[in-house]
């Protein structure tokens, strides 16, 4: 098997007496759809947090793509490829739907300037590409505030796409999003994925949603992984689904 796209050794931190990493040791594959569950407060959003550089771990080391990335910023590692969503989706909400995802393809090449017109930052196919990838194309010139919930996250992902990621880290993607509507923008997410050939992580609750769109299973109790492996295998593990599920 080739050699892990992340990789974490030793990961500890603690909040006092509350442990939330507690000697982590992981590795994710090219390829992989991991999805990480676990009750709140089980450590997930930490480890995540911890990869992408918002928390310094007390000690162990996170690797990505052969090189350390511990005590990197997230801006850094975000330019090595390893880039996040969170939970509440981040946008300009004041610009257009186009002009967010021309904004995020400007700070990937480092080309908006004061004196430079955001419409000659990007490159207008790949701003259109996106949007027809992720559904957003008639909506494009619309304001990001105006969206509904579900559009909201797919803009969110589809300025993360246009950082050119090689694993995209998703925290809770169909949040706050109508049980009806929670399946079809996860196969637009998967879709998206597949085409931009991108690995990835999503921390979810909805076992549905794991069971149909992961290749993998993570469950997080009291800052440990209690089971990792097949969907099917984990989502049956009786400890997961009195601990993690809550039957």
């Amino acid at each position: 098997m080739s050699a892990p796209l992340l990789q974490t050794r030793d990961l500890q931190l603690a909040f006092g007496a509350v442990v939330v990493a507690d000697q982590i040791n992981f590795a994710l594959h090219e390829g992989e759809r991991l999805a990480v569950i676990g009750q709140n407060g089980a450590g997930k959003t930490t480890f995540i947090n911890i990869c992408t550089g918002l928390i310094r771990p007390d000690g162990g080391q996170v690797f990505f793509d052969g090189g350390e990335v511990t005590r990197l910023r997230p801006r850094a590692i975000a330019r090595r490829g390893m880039v996040r969503s969170f939970q509440l989706p981040q946008l300009f909400t004041e610009h257009t739907v186009r002009d967010c995802l021309r904004l995020a393809a400007a700070g990937r090449q480092g080309t908006l300037g004061l004196w430079r017109a955001l419409a000659d930052v990007a490159p207008p196919r790949e701003i259109d590409h996106v949007l027809q990838m992720v559904g957003l194309a008639e909506r494009a010139d619309e304001l990001a505030g105006s969206l509904p919930e579900g559009q909201r996250k797919l803009l969110d992902i589809a300025m993360a796409l246009l950082l050119k990621p090689r694993l995209l880290i998703l925290d809770e993607p169909t949040s706050g999003v109508s049980t009806d509507e929670k399946h079809g923008l996860m196969a637009t997410i998967m879709a998206a994925l597949d085409e931009q050939k991108v690995t990835a992580i999503f921390v979810e609750h909805d076992v549905d949603i794991v069971s149909t769109y992961a290749t993998r299973v993570a469950a997080w109790i009291a800052g440990k992984v209690a089971a990792d492996g097949k969907p099917a295998d984990v989502l049956a593990d009786p400890l997961i689904r009195t601990q993690v599920i809550g039957e």
